[in-house]
């Protein structure tokens, strides 16, 4: 369902759908001027639905931010900003009634995947695990070993500079971490069969982190 997400003054746009005995809910952070209607994450947000887990496509700029973004393409890059929002969004679906007391993933791609890290660095209580989808977690850099929350890192096998990047941030989380590579994927997982195993790796680890497995 479409969903206002109140953010202290602010209304995002979100849709929020949460199965019948969830076994938790993610929010996903879009990035690169990316929404909620972004169809790889619509696509891997059907496949966690599917597994039991409920899902918060949000979008991260309002309307009026989104317009500024697409002629300077400088909002996507401020992560502090965005991370502001994914916490915020993150405590509005804590007292959401078809969400509350359900354990809380992120879900971040491309820069969304800084602001997920910054977001957890911050209010850790509030998140259980994270996946990052061709993330940049180098812009997150210096929050790296604040983050206590498993994290999985998914990248693309032809992407090789954000490759090099994410193995870098690797050595710097500090919690429990796993970098998995796509073989012949590249940044946007184009390839058949590659945002297929990108959704397969998130769902086994949010049903991991999530309570959704024994």
């Amino acid at each position: 369902m479409n969903a206002p997400v109140l953010v202290g003054p602010l209304r995002l746009e979100g849709t929020l759908c949460v199965p019948e005995r969830a076994s938790g809910v993610v929010l996903f952070a879009h990035g690169s001027g990316s929404s909620r209607f972004s169809p790889r994450n619509r696509f891997v947000a059907a496949q966690l639905q599917d597994g039991g887990i409920g899902t918060l496509l949000l979008d991260l700029l309002t309307r009026e931010e989104e317009a500024i973004d697409a002629r300077t393409g400088n909002l996507r890059f401020d992560i502090e900003l965005l991370a502001e929002r994914v916490v915020g969004a993150a405590g509005w679906l804590r007292s959401h009634p078809a969400a509350r007391g359900l354990k809380i993933g992120y879900f971040g791609a491309s820069t969304g995947a800084a602001a997920a890290i910054v977001a957890a660095a911050e209010q850790p209580d509030w998140v259980s695990a994270i996946v990052s989808r061709g993330g940049r977690p180098d812009l997150a850099y210096s929050d790296l070993r604040r983050v206590r929350v498993p994290t999985l890192l998914i990248v693309g096998g032809h992407d090789l500079e954000v490759l090099n990047l994410n193995r870098g941030a690797l050595t710097q989380l500090a919690g429990v971490k796993r970098l998995e590579i796509v073989p012949g994927a590249t940044h946007l997982f184009e390839e058949p069969g590659a945002l297929e195993s990108v959704a397969e790796l998130a769902r086994e680890w949010f049903l991991k982190y999530l309570g959704g497995l024994p």
